[in-house]
């Protein structure tokens, strides 16, 4: 009896998706664990962001405080400290925290007394858009972002100011498994570069990395195909008007891990990278959604086949509501 070898090959890459998708829907009924060593035992509301990782990434404005609160965490005190700007108190549970009117990175550290756990905070103060000058910023390509947010909707507001990047600073951490750099805009141009960035972003790629790694897949980071994008870049690649990287809270990401190679692994064993790969990371982090846990990161999830110039890959972004596309 003859075997008909492409048929296999499709029931097995299938049978090795659907158990993908199976075990991702099963681990997402609850929060995915976090990496060994990446949380800090307790959790702080940073400006809204609820933080419970022992490094994370802030952004501020110059001059504007912000309430820093420990919101769990069983330490009978906590001491916070920051090397620039003013502090209301040291010690307590809840603090604001006034950065100071320049740019710059500014290390905060929330220390649990008696304990020692501890939490940096690496506070980036932002240089205000309001600089930008007939789309140019220090030399750097900004653009103008739309006059008019989508559907007046505020997430389309043009961001209050964007992160100065130099050689300096873009190995800063912003997440336990992601650095600075990784979000930067593919546009040419030298020193200073500017990102935007929204830390609601950096939080769901760190539950998105946990629940691959629960799903099997080794993945330490995620390549980030497109990051930030400048309203300039957006328009030269001819990208829709209102593409959520503009924002900062959107990222294309893929697995490249065995080997590591610029593209996206066999994340289904089949032999072959294609988008199917891509299926198994979209599902995963589609399993997520409708999970209370995850309600703050609802936002956008798109799949995409390779091309020419890039692999498959997976878009996800905090736009405050479901959308979904791709092949």
């Amino acid at each position: 009896m003859s075997i008909n070898r492409p048929f296999v090959r499709c029931a097995r890459a299938l049978l090795l998706s659907v158990t993908a998708v199976i075990c991702a829907a099963a681990a997402a009924a609850d929060p995915p664990s976090a990496f060994p060593g990446a949380l800090a035992g307790f959790t702080v509301d940073f400006a809204g962001e609820r933080i419970p990782y022992r490094v994370f990434g802030v952004y501020v404005m110059p001059g504007k405080s912000v309430s820093v609160e420990v919101v769990d965490g069983d330490d009978a005190g906590y001491a916070f400290e920051a090397e620039s700007g003013t502090v209301a108190a040291k010690t307590g549970r809840k603090w604001r925290w006034t950065p100071g009117r320049g740019p710059g990175l500014a290390r905060l550290t929330v220390t649990g007394l008696p304990s020692g756990r501890s939490m940096t905070l690496n506070a980036f103060v932002m240089v205000p858009l309001s600089q930008v000058k007939k789309g140019m910023l220090n030399g750097y390509r900004i653009g103008d972002y739309p006059a008019v947010p989508l559907r007046q909707l505020p997430i389309y507001r043009a961001p209050a100011g964007l992160v100065e990047v130099t050689p300096e600073n873009e190995e800063t951490q912003i997440a336990p498994h992601f650095r600075l750099k990784q979000f930067l805009c593919k546009q040419d141009g030298g020193y200073p570069k500017y990102v935007a960035l929204r830390a609601r972003l950096l939080l769901k790629l760190e539950l998105i990395l946990a629940a691959v790694n629960e799903a099997g897949i080794q993945a330490s980071t995620f390549a980030i195909l497109s990051g930030y994008r400048t309203p300039a870049y957006n328009r030269d690649i001819g990208n829709v008007k209102y593409s959520r990287h503009l924002w900062g809270d959107a990222a294309d990401i893929y697995v490249d891990e065995r080997p590591a190679d610029g593209n996206m692994d066999d994340l289904n064993s089949d032999g072959v990278i294609d988008y199917r790969d891509a299926a198994v990371l979209y599902e995963i982090i589609d399993g997520m959604f409708g999970r209370p846990w995850y309600e703050p990161f609802t936002g956008g999830l798109g799949r995409y086949r390779k091309t020419r110039n890039h692999g498959p890959f997976v878009h996800t972004d905090t736009r405050g509501f479901r959308a979904r596309w791709g092949t």
